[in-house]
């Protein structure tokens, strides 16, 4: 997700234009520029669709989406290199997704040619490749028994996009329908660090989430009976100035769960382009300038299929969210020391 201050045009898509492809809209929106010229554009990452890297010039529009051209080159996607596995057996894998690659391959995607897939690999893809060379590699796992070979992998659970950290695939049926269990029974402990506006107070968020809460975007509702129950446990970690690491413990699993029961105690994820306060509420700007979304799945705690042995993995904060934590902590740090100075004066 591109940080909302890259400098740049934004268009929002009409209706008119629905239906459309990427290079066909962008022609709309900049008329004296060529064909190959706003292909270019597209090929050479200064274009994204709603937040997310757009590099496929086949790409089709929805009206409810944003186009954004960079005036220059955006980072390059993640690729199967980022995707780093943890543990791997017979029955489950557990990886390091990076921020930037969605979890699963669409439906409608499958069937792409591999050189269009590859543009912007999904976790599932890259860790099917990755296990293919693990076991191919007397370096690393060529002493694993065969079975270790098949080449499928299961979604048991899912991580946004934009969220970085654990994620564990089932290698089988049986196990697939072990950790879906466990998953539902919410056996399974989850984590999640993020970065918020002000400082997230300690204690449970429980409301039910519908699809569109009255906007189109996901939301609590005060309905008793629509929607579906969703329950977040908050720690508030560290404060950080205008800003604060908070803990996130998942009791259930819902889509945007988090960024949403977040948001609506005002304090919306530093990054979130979508959930930034409450339904008819005031809409918080974000001007942390965190590089993208601030959301990192940490913990990750389930049964193994087949021993039941209790598995846990811990993943730190990647790279980037740390450097801009480090950041945030070096700004406390100045601007307690210039408190002081005027407090001397």
């Amino acid at each position: 997700m591109p940080n909302t201050t890259l400098p740049g045009s934004n268009w929002d898509v009409p209706a008119e234009l629905a239906g459309k492809t990427i290079c066909q809209a962008l022609r709309e929106f900049l008329p004296d520029q060529s064909w190959r010229h706003i292909r270019k554009l597209v090929e050479r990452r200064r274009v994204t669709v709603s937040g997310v890297l757009c590099l496929d010039v086949a790409r089709r529009l929805t009206a409810s989406e944003t186009v954004f051209l960079a005036d220059a080159p955006l980072p390059p996607p993640p690729d199967d290199g980022d995707v780093s596995i943890l543990h791997l057996d017979e029955s489950v894998v557990v990886i390091e997704k990076p921020s930037g690659m969605v979890a699963l391959r669409h439906v409608a995607e499958i069937n792409w040619p591999i050189k269009r897939r590859m543009q912007q690999p999904s976790a599932d893809e890259s860790v099917l490749r990755a296990v293919g060379a693990a076991t191919r590699s007397k370096r690393n796992l060529a002493s694993l028994p065969p079975k270790l070979r098949r080449q499928h992998v299961r979604s048991v659970h899912r991580l946004d996009r934009d969220t970085s950290g654990l994620l564990v695939f089932a290698r089988s049926l049986e196990a697939e329908q072990s950790l879906v269990k466990q998953f539902a029974e919410h056996s399974v402990d989850r984590v999640y660090q993020a970065v918020v506006l002000g400082t997230a107070e300690a204690g449970e968020i429980r409301s039910r989430l519908v699809r569109d809460r009255g906007d189109g975007l996901r939301g609590s509702t005060t309905s008793e009976t629509d929607g579906k129950h969703a329950a977040t446990h908050v720690e508030a970690v560290e404060p950080l100035g205008q800003y604060s690491l908070a803990n996130c413990r998942l009791e259930t699993g819902r889509t945007h769960q988090i960024r949403i029961h977040l948001a609506e105690q005002g304090h919306p994820v530093c990054g979130d382009l979508m959930y930034r306060g409450p339904f008819g509420g005031e809409s918080a700007p974000d001007e942390s300038r965190v590089p993208r979304l601030a959301l990192h799945a940490r913990m990750l705690a389930f049964e193994h299929p087949e021993s039941g042995q209790r598995l846990e993995f811990v993943s730190e904060l990647p790279a980037d969210l740390a450097s801009f934590v480090d950041g945030l902590r070096a700004d406390c740090v100045a601007g307690g020391a210039k408190a002081q100075e005027s407090g001397d004066s």
